[in-house]
């Protein structure tokens, strides 16, 4: 069965770091995108992802908000992905996802792209 496990979240203060991680199951992540979803509390999940990794060539996609805060990586021996998170602020508390998909257009982390979702990761920053 294909499945993605995310994991890692938790309560951590404003200014502080957390790692997030993505592992797959009943596939590998060869020629597919990885990306990084949120849903804040009381809202919607937002359209297109906070962050996204292809494996075909590593390249890379984050949204303004986290640009030069959060790192997207993988870690092939593990068949993983990881979200690292610094300089938190309250305002990226929220279930965090993780969704793998190889239709993905480069330069793009839309969230009608990707098919493949894992169960959502709380991460809450307090002030």
């Amino acid at each position: 069965e294909v499945q993605l496990q995310a994991s890692g979240g938790g309560l951590v203060q404003a200014g502080g770091s957390l790692t997030l991680s993505c592992a797959a199951s009943g596939f590998t992540f060869d020629y597919y995108t990885i990306g990084w979803f949120r849903q804040a509390p009381g809202k919607e999940r937002e359209g297109v992802g906070i962050a996204c990794i292809r494996s075909v060539d590593g390249s890379t996609y984050y949204r303004d908000s986290v640009k030069g805060r959060f790192t997207v990586s993988f870690d092939n021996a593990k068949n993983t992905v990881h979200l690292q998170m610094s300089s938190l602020k309250p305002e990226d508390t929220a279930v965090y996802f993780c969704a793998a998909d190889r239709a993905v257009v480069a330069g793009t982390c839309p969230e009608y792209d990707f098919g493949i979702w894992g169960q959502g990761t709380l991460v809450t920053v307090s002030s």
